[in-house]
């Protein structure tokens, strides 16, 4: 039998594709770096040095550091220049290129007329959340009202107030269904800020980030430490001291690259399929949305489908639909769950509890 040239090269890229790698074929981790503020946005300021660019020297260091040292990973700046973005547009940025997860760096500081501006210090990381004091409260007030410098920011933002503190009775109200991986990653953070970059620990903190609430994927916001007191300034200003905290926050991410990707090896190896369910049997759930407080059985949020359930992590209760030992019908019990939650996604139990 005689081939065609047609048939000849269709064997040949076959050939090709399984003689990659496997993990050659499968998707890369996106990373998304958003170095706050620029352009006409300065950010905070210190006596000589401005929030943008120490944020943006960081950011670049940081995707320099993944891009050299991890395989199958894409980095993805928001911006790497001097440039003027949005926060609206920052997420889009992260969203359009399907991000695993979204890193903003900032600079911290506090208000002109504060008696302790030129001593206070320490780095601190946030995920997005209800505020639990005033002080959370007035740095995502700070960060937030950077929509001001927009034309019309009320109709973009549906009416919010950055300076009104009602405006942010919203993020009680937001699920998000990615707090859980947004923690344990802000966590590896800040104790990388401290054995890495010898910062002051000011810890985790949860508050009402715009930024971070309109990203589709784990999401941080990491406050390096404070340009209004001038020994922190030096250090945020020098090579040294960005090199330091680019280096903490790679080392934070490291581990939980890791830490996906071994769950990732864990679905993919078992394929479970026909399988006899046992004590030991994994079980896969549609995780749906995430609660501060427990939700009534009539909350409008969970008409959407039945055989939902909930588990307490860390005070929080995590809503889930289905359950199966089939990778395949999880799959398309998660085609289900997104109609209605667009954010679901699949996690994997083992008798009766998260791994």
């Amino acid at each position: 039998m005689r081939l065609s040239v047609i048939h000849i090269l269709l064997f040949c890229a076959t050939l090709v594709v399984l003689a990659m790698p496997s993990q050659a074929l499968a998707k890369d981790f996106v990373v998304v770096i958003d170095a706050g503020h620029g352009g006409r946005d300065q950010g905070a300021s210190g006596d000589v040095a401005k929030e943008k660019d120490i944020n943006l020297s960081v950011a670049k260091l940081l995707g320099d550091m993944i891009n050299e040292n991890i395989d199958n990973t894409k980095v993805v700046y928001t911006r790497s220049t001097d440039k003027y973005l949005t926060l609206q547009e920052r997420a889009d940025i992260a969203n359009k290129a399907a991000g695993d997860l979204f890193i903003s760096i900032h600079v911290n500081s506090i208000d002109k007329k504060a008696k302790n501006r030129k001593t206070i210090a320490g780095a601190s990381v946030y995920t997005l959340g209800l505020h639990r004091t005033d002080e959370n409260l007035e740095v995502a007030k700070r960060e937030n009202s950077v929509i001001e410098l927009e034309e019309d920011y009320s109709t973009t933002y549906s009416g919010f107030d950055p300076n009104s503190s009602e405006s942010y009775i919203i993020f009680e109200l937001n699920q998000d269904t990615h707090l859980q991986q947004s923690i344990d990653f802000a966590s590896h953070i800040q104790d990388e800020f401290i054995k890495t970059a010898n910062r002051k620990d000011r810890g985790v903190r949860q508050a009402g980030f715009l930024v971070l609430a309109a990203t589709s994927m784990p999401s941080v916001l990491v406050e390096l430490d404070f340009i209004c007191n001038p020994t922190q300034e030096r250090y945020l200003n020098s090579a040294k001291g960005q090199k330091q905290l680019a280096k903490a926050i790679y080392n934070a991410f490291v581990q939980y690259k890791k830490k996906h990707d071994r769950l990732d090896q864990t679905i993919a190896a078992n394929d479970l399929t026909d399988t006899k369910i046992t004590s030991d049997t994994k079980i896969y759930k549609i995780q749906i949305l995430s609660s501060a407080t427990k939700l009534n059985a009539s909350d409008k949020r969970l008409k959407h489908l039945d055989n939902i359930e909930f588990y307490v992590d860390k005070e929080t209760y995590k809503y889930t639909y289905g359950s199966t030992p089939s990778w395949e019908e999880a799959l398309q019990m998660l085609k289900t769950a997104k109609k209605h939650y667009p954010e679901a996604f699949i996690i994997t139990t083992v008798n009766g509890k998260r791994i």
